[in-house]
């Protein structure tokens, strides 16, 4: 349950698109606060609370110590998503081979009964009267 929890966190705070923007640039490396909020028309404090949710979601870290700290991207949220996302698609591919394998045989059976056994079962093969 507490991984739920912390998926849930990490998917809430993903949720908003400023603070995707953010996880997407600190991918390229650390930032300070002032750096992160360069691109944004908002407050100092707005960026903060954007900050905050991330923080509390375990995307990113600031370490302790005197300003300007940087940013830093943690990994292990995304590694936490990244799993939980893997074992879905996983589960989706698995069945959509299968469905695949069905399709696939169905369509063997058709070309099976359209050209195997010399056209038996159809009058329009046998030229039979009145069969047009």
């Amino acid at each position: 349950m507490l991984a739920t929890d912390a998926l849930s966190r990490v998917f809430a705070a993903l949720a908003d698109p400023t603070r995707r923007d953010m996880v997407a640039r600190l991918s390229e490396g650390d930032a300070t606060v002032s750096q992160l909020a360069e691109p944004y028309r908002m407050t100092l404090q707005a960026v903060y609370k954007h900050l905050r949710v991330l923080e509390d979601a375990g995307l990113v870290s600031r370490p302790r110590g005197p300003q300007p700290r940087p940013v830093r991207l943690e990994i292990e949220a995304l590694d936490l998503m990244d799993t939980w996302i893997e074992r879905h698609r996983d589960r989706v591919e698995r069945r959509y081979r299968r469905l695949d394998a069905v399709l696939a045989e169905m369509k063997r059976d058709e070309h099976e009964e359209d050209h195997g056994g010399g056209h038996r079962g159809r009058p329009e093969a046998a030229g039979h009267p009145g069969d047009s």
